[in-house]
């Protein structure tokens, strides 16, 4: 299994940013996605959950509203579309299989997004 995150970077406050997550070594399709992100000194947090076909997406709360995950299948890939990024967006993020009893020790090396003036 790989999970490979790329996308992150420095941003302003209000700015946008799109992850991507291209993974490999598992039946994509047939698994929802999780988005998770993790800040210094900070527990790891779930900020988006996609279906297994794309078609239902949960936010936390943090992020409903800014925040979109997405899907394509055919690419076994798996975005996150970040927009008006507050500081308290700043953190490592990582995409990964929702399935956590299967996948529990299979993580990326994630993102960095840093939001800052």
């Amino acid at each position: 299994v790989q999970l490979v995150e790329s996308g992150g970077g420095l941003v302003q406050p209000g700015g946008s940013l799109r992850l991507s997550c291209v993974t490999s070594g598992f039946t994509f399709s047939t698994y929802d996605m999780n988005w998770y992100r993790q800040a210094p000194g900070k527990e790891r947090e779930l900020v988006a959950t996609v279906t297994s076909t794309g078609g239902t997406a949960g936010y936390a709360d943090s992020v409903k509203g800014r925040f979109t995950i997405s899907r394509d299948n055919a690419k076994n890939a798996v975005y996150l579309q970040m927009n008006s990024l507050k500081p308290e967006d700043t953190a490592r993020y990582y995409c990964k299989p929702s399935r956590v009893d299967l996948f529990r020790d299979y993580w990326g090396q994630g993102t960095q997004v840093t939001v800052s003036s």
